[in-house]
């Protein structure tokens, strides 16, 4: 089963999230949260929590976007929940100065590494998060690393045909043997 948790604002209807849901509607569940305007961790890390507790965990993906990234290492560091894996796409530097100040409690972003495998997908002109940290996230994580050309945030820039390249992506993380 896979879980989709978004970003700021959630996704919208153009977004690859979004179309994911309507393409596949019996294999992905949106995880939604009280606020998608101000994210607070210990809110959207609980929200993951309440709903992954009525599912199997050993076949559960998480797909995050952007700030949805972090909310899925927060859980992961506060719940230490062995999952199928996550697809990390576009994550927020949440520790960057510049970072909106209406978002909060990602501080420290959980920098282990994460015991199910993952895939960090980046752009390389992602204005949220500088490509070096991305990789950065990707190497402490554990994760394989993908790199989009001028991709931006990856948000609909990506979602055109439906990013069937990230549902590849979610297939190599589901047949994935444990070692």
């Amino acid at each position: 089963m896979y879980f989709n948790i978004p970003g700021l604002r959630n996704s919208g209807d153009d977004h690859w999230q979004t179309l994911w849901e309507k393409q596949y509607p019996n294999d992905f569940i949106r995880i939604n949260q009280d606020n998608w305007e101000q994210p607070n961790c210990e809110d959207w890390v609980n929200r993951i929590e309440e709903v992954l507790s009525q599912h199997d965990l050993e076949n559960v993906i998480l797909i995050g976007h952007s700030v949805g990234c972090a909310t899925i290492v927060n859980w992961y560091r506060k719940f230490q929940h062995k999952i199928k894996g996550a697809l990390l796409v576009a994550p927020s530097d949440v520790e960057r100065g510049d970072y909106p100040t209406y978002i909060t409690g990602f501080i420290p972003l959980h920098l282990d590494r994460l015991p199910f495998p993952t895939v960090v997908v980046t752009s390389s002109d992602d204005p949220v998060v500088d490509f070096e940290r991305a990789e950065y996230f990707a190497d402490i994580w554990g994760s394989d690393l993908v790199r989009i050309e001028n991709g931006g945030h990856l948000e609909r820039s990506i979602g055109t045909n439906n990013w069937e390249s990230g549902i590849k992506l979610l297939q190599k993380i589901q047949n994935h043997e444990s070692s």
